[in-house]
């Protein structure tokens, strides 16, 4: 995980810095901070897409990948939320809405445009999600989306009269969000991979974000946080020491490893996990109190660079990529 937010803890805490007040990392002069917050949607959307579906083969889970972040303009406050829904060329208030789209997606060449108000799913209300937490209705619709069958067009209805038939290629489990959070932090709990504003603008470049992102994939792929659920890890203070720290550790360890893969799998450099670790490691203000959870950064660095070379035998010689933990992750004891 991105030294910030533990694995392990509920993405329903986390997103009680929902986006109704959210807090903008610095936007470029002149342009609005949704702006900025779309583009970065748009960033982790190709970047989710292409690493769930290009290593989908090795997942152990799949699900339908469609290529899309959704919208919702109850995210947004009444008096910013016209200057919300502006950035992604959207005009309904009422309906949750296509946020991003992945080139390619399949989304993206059933014709579904950025802005989209979605009014019905199959002939069906679009879900509206229980409670009152402004995520509700998109993670009512992720999950909704997630337990169809891969393959099996859906029809999606567009305002009052336009239906787009998408259909969905298998990928790796996971669904993508961007919290506008100026922290450089990003988190995975099982189901989803929520990357903060202030990382995308921390990464260099995209290959700088593919490998954060990928780190978050692989605790999701690897189901981290259901297996430290069933260790009984002290998800509170009691996480920094003895058995809890370790294992805490130890899913870190897995989820770099097998993130160079995943990476290189989508055709990434998987030596970009090494440099964007190694920046990221020696930046300035990274938190102190992760040192028993986590690698450090030059054993993290170390680490990674290690995969890569692996990677690149493995190619020098011909030989198909086999990640490893995949099908058999050691148990967390």
């Amino acid at each position: 995980m991105v030294p910030m937010l533990s694995n392990a803890r509920s993405i329903v805490a986390i997103l009680s810095l929902s986006m109704v007040a959210p807090t903008f990392a610095a936007a470029p002069a002149g342009q609005s901070p949704y702006s900025a917050l779309a583009a970065t949607e748009a960033r982790v959307a190709a970047i989710g897409f292409r690493l769930t579906t290009a290593n989908a083969a090795w997942c152990p889970v799949t699900q339908p990948q469609f290529g899309w972040i959704w919208g919702d303009p109850r995210l947004y406050a009444l008096d910013r939320r016209a200057e919300a829904l502006a950035a992604y060329r959207a005009d309904d208030q009422n309906h949750a809405f296509i946020a991003a789209l992945a080139p390619d997606s399949p989304a993206a060449t059933a014709g579904v445009r950025i802005g989209a108000p979605v009014t019905a799913i199959a002939d069906a209300p679009v879900p509206n999600g229980q409670g009152s937490h402004p995520f509700a209705r998109i993670t009512a619709i992720e999950t909704s989306f997630a337990a169809r069958p891969v393959g099996t067009a859906i029809a999606l209805h567009i305002g009052a009269a336009r239906i787009f038939s998408v259909t969905p290629v298998a990928g790796c489990v996971s669904d993508f969000r961007v919290e506008a959070n100026d922290k450089p932090g990003a988190v995975a709990d099982g189901r989803m991979v929520l990357v903060n504003q202030g990382l995308a603008d921390f990464a260099a470049d995209d290959e700088d974000l593919a490998a954060a992102i990928a780190h978050e994939l692989a605790h999701n792929i690897l189901r981290h946080r259901a297996r430290l659920d069933a260790a009984g890890v002290d998800r509170g203070l009691g996480k920094q020491f003895g058995r809890n720290a370790r294992l805490f550790k130890q899913t870190e360890i897995e989820a770099d490893r097998l993130s160079v893969w995943l990476l290189a799998g989508a055709g990434y450099d998987p030596t970009s996990a090494a440099r964007f670790w190694d920046r990221f490691g020696q930046r300035k203000g990274r938190p102190l109190l992760q040192a028993s959870t986590h690698p450090s950064w030059r054993d993290r660095v170390a680490a990674l660079n290690a995969e890569a070379a692996a990677i690149a035998a493995a190619r020098a010689a011909g030989q198909s990529l086999h990640p490893p933990l995949i099908g058999a992750p050691p148990p967390l004891e």
